[in-house]
């Protein structure tokens, strides 16, 4: 059975930082595309970032781009997000899935409030 769990969340300002982790119980990230969405309260959940199998190739959401890296160790099996200039704008609970190229397959995982106050 496989099981996403994402960690790394939490409270910060307007212009700070997080990095959040992906980690898989039950798949292993090498063969697979991976990526990062977000659901802002009311909202539907979004593409944030994916990144292909090999971590060359990498796509961003227009809104976050800039400002966002996504990056994934495949000997550790985690994906990573650092999210730097953080704006209010960019609150909502984070999640991570396998993709193909930017569209969610798979199951999801709990994940992880991210919450940016102005």
């Amino acid at each position: 059975q496989v099981e996403l769990v994402e960690s790394g969340g939490g409270l910060v300002q307007a212009g700070g930082s997080l990095r959040l982790s992906c980690a898989a119980v039950g798949l292993t990230f090498s063969p697979y595309d991976m990526g990062w969405f977000r659901q802002a309260p009311g909202k539907e959940r979004r593409f944030v970032a994916a990144i292909n199998r090999s971590g060359s190739i990498k796509q961003y959401a227009s809104f976050v781009k800039g400002r966002f890296t996504i990056s994934k160790d495949n000997a550790r099996n985690t994906m990573y997000l650092e999210m730097n200039s953080l704006e209010p704008e960019d609150t909502g609970v984070y999640y991570c899935a396998r993709t193909n190229d930017i569209i969610p397959v798979g199951s999801w995982g709990q994940g992880t409030q991210v919450t940016v106050s102005s």
